[in-house]
């Protein structure tokens, strides 16, 4: 945990969805399973303060995001945003898609990696929460619909107009943004918008080994390489490569650079500590 933590305290108890850490993982599963597990104004808010306050607990070092039942996330509640936001002014309405915004980057400014874990549909903002994931697994029965357009919103949502291009390309990204059309696991896998496709039976099985993975090896080698994937975006290659120079120069006096040629040295697998 950081010890630059002034007042606040962590959240203990989270109303909104489900939380828990074990062991290094920590898995956020949306639990309203009878709507494909839709998003509230509360439950986007709650995503926003959780992925700032995960980097601050000192006891995760991957994340899962799932959905309860046959669904990942089919967007926000028709019945508890939408018809709600018919009656807000424009103020209110500015305030409402700046803070989904906010939780979106908020997932990508946190330097733990995450996984999505999408066993059934990931539709309008469930499809944006998998985008801003560092990893999408899917069953063989998942499917992505970015479906802004046809409720006659912008495809350019909560940073997937950003994100997406990043990901599948400009042309696949403006068909997928525009249309709204449903993606099958098999052409997400095609176009790279899926890191991996396996059966429903394995879904839970490969999430967890990668989780695993991930939470077991060097947490600071991931966090740095997350942060400038993001960083560099927008980068030229100069700067790009410069950041890349000092931030290795850094890693290589750090206690992993020398547990690998210690472990190299006696012939063993590395004890990564993250640090």
């Amino acid at each position: 945990m950081t010890p630059f933590r002034g007042s606040s305290t962590l959240t203990e108890r989270w109303s909104h969805f489900d939380f828990q850490v074990s062991d290094g993982v920590a898995r956020i599963t949306f639990n309203r399973p009878d709507k494909l597990n839709p998003l509230t104004f509360e439950s986007y808010a709650d995503l926003r303060d959780l992925f700032g306050e995960l980097p601050k607990r000192g006891d995760v070092r991957a994340v899962v995001i799932a959905g309860e039942g046959r669904g990942f996330c089919s967007g926000g509640d028709v019945e508890e945003i939408i018809a709600k936001l018919l009656e807000f002014k424009p103020a209110q309405l500015l305030e409402f898609t700046r803070m989904t915004g906010e939780a979106i980057k908020a997932i990508r400014d946190c330097p733990i990696p995450v996984i999505a874990s999408i066993q059934g549909v990931a539709a309008g903002a469930g499809a944006v929460v998998a985008l801003a994931s560092d990893f999408r697994i899917l069953s063989e029965k998942a499917s992505f619909a970015f479906l802004f357009t046809r409720v006659g919103l912008s495809g350019a949502d909560m940073g997937a107009a950003y994100l997406l291009p990043r990901v599948v390309g400009l042309g696949r990204a403006t068909e997928l943004l525009m249309l709204g059309d449903r993606i099958s696991a098999e052409r997400a896998e095609s176009i790279g918008l899926a890191t991996e496709v396996v059966s429903p039976e394995e879904l839970d099985g490969r999430v967890d080994e990668l989780a695993r993975r991930l939470a077991d090896g060097p947490a600071l080698a991931y966090a740095t390489t997350k942060t400038l994937v993001s960083r560099e975006l927008d980068m030229d290659l100069a700067s790009a490569i410069e950041l890349e120079a000092a931030n290795q120069a850094l890693l290589m006096v750090c206690d992993d650079h020398a547990e690998f040629y210690a472990a190299w040295s006696e012939k063993r697998e590395p004890r990564w500590t993250g640090r």
